[in-house]
């Protein structure tokens, strides 16, 4: 789509948001509190929208090489990475009515949500940015459209296991990025479909069935789902690639000794409203910091009743233990990616 065209669209969008609200039960819309932040606010959502449509353009929601392209391309989006902080919710939007305080999220750190989730969708350059008054924070509503025709191990995880989730998925609209003018962060990012905007692009559904399994082996032996092993959040170059590999394969299994798959999983068994996923590496990667202070501290795992349950202590010492040399491979794998030039070809 053409610059000309998104800037009407934009355009368009602000005059008639008003109306649009209107119809949005809940919504709590209201002025902005001051014009810098607002001036702040259309600044970043332009730049973010420029960005990712340039790295993550519109294409045929199965083509591949696009979709790899905007994988690699997510390395060089340094405007929309200032702006997460160290970890970012994620999730989608059921009820717009509804708080973020109570919506079920999914906390990630950002090379996970930047090399996994996002590449997942398509962007158009075209921008609106809201102020909701009840949260505190503007909207940075970026429109899309998503990648329902990839291969199966293309995404995360089964995003299939709950019906509603897959079909949010494939009529997602836009992405908001919830930013905090107080902090100048993307604190929260959402998928919606809950819009009266028309989609980008036609397409036909999808339907797949869940077997239960998070992660599995395809007819040629491969681990899949292939996403969630370190692509996206690794370069291959990386040198240390190996080594977390291997790091993470004997930390799963303390985390398996340790009940950790039990809760952290994507069907979310607690039903807590911040879950935090351990059931891949690439998730894992993103999350060991927190859950090696979440065992020192004895906060985890939990019982059915939601009460810290203390690992006992030959499984403790040798979940932080293969957990710390995990941690500590993998700020090697880190440091390397942040030493090498943003726009190096991967």
């Amino acid at each position: 789509m053409k610059k000309t065209a998104a800037s009407a669209w934009t355009r368009a969008a602000f005059r008639g948001w008003a109306l649009w609200a209107g119809m949005t039960a809940g919504a709590a819309l209201a002025a902005v509190p001051a014009p810098e932040a607002q001036a702040r606010a259309e600044q970043h959502a332009k730049r973010i929208a420029t960005e990712l449509a340039s790295v993550c353009p519109i294409k045929p929601a199965g083509d591949q090489a696009a979709f790899d392209a905007c994988r690699e391309g997510m390395f060089r989006t340094p405007v929309l990475r200032s702006l997460l902080p160290d970890f970012v919710l994620w999730g989608r939007q059921k009820d717009p009515a509804r708080t973020l305080k109570d919506t079920n999220l999914t906390q990630f750190a950002p090379d996970v949500i930047t090399g996994m989730y996002l590449p997942l969708f398509m962007f158009s350059g075209e921008q609106r940015v809201v102020w909701h008054e009840k949260e505190k924070l503007f909207q940075l509503r970026l429109r899309t459209a998503f990648r329902n025709r990839l291969a199966p191990g293309q995404f995360p995880y089964p995003f299939w296991h709950e019906e509603d989730k897959w079909s949010t998925y494939e009529n997602a609209a836009e992405i908001i990025f919830w930013w905090s003018p107080q902090r100048d962060k993307v604190t929260v990012a959402q998928f919606t479909a809950k819009t009266e905007l028309a989609p980008l692009q036609p397409h036909d559904k999808v339907a797949h069935a869940f077997d239960g399994q998070w992660m599995w082996t395809d007819a040629q032996g491969q681990a899949q789902p292939k996403a969630t092993l370190f692509d996206g959040v690794l370069h291959r170059q990386n040198p240390y690639a190996p080594q977390v590999d291997a790091a993470y394969r004997k930390l799963a299994l303390r985390l398996r000794d340790g009940q950790c798959n039990e809760c952290h999983v994507p069907n979310n068994p607690d039903s807590s409203k911040r879950l935090v996923l351990l059931q891949t590496p690439a998730h894992a990667a993103g999350e060991i910091g927190r859950l090696l202070k979440s065992v020192r501290e004895d906060r985890m795992p939990r019982d059915e009743f939601g009460i810290a349950q203390p690992l006992d202590a030959k499984t403790k010492a040798a979940l932080l233990e293969d957990g710390e040399a995990f941690e500590k491979v993998l700020q090697l794998a880190r440091q390397w990616e942040g030493s090498r030039p943003q726009a190096a070809a991967r």
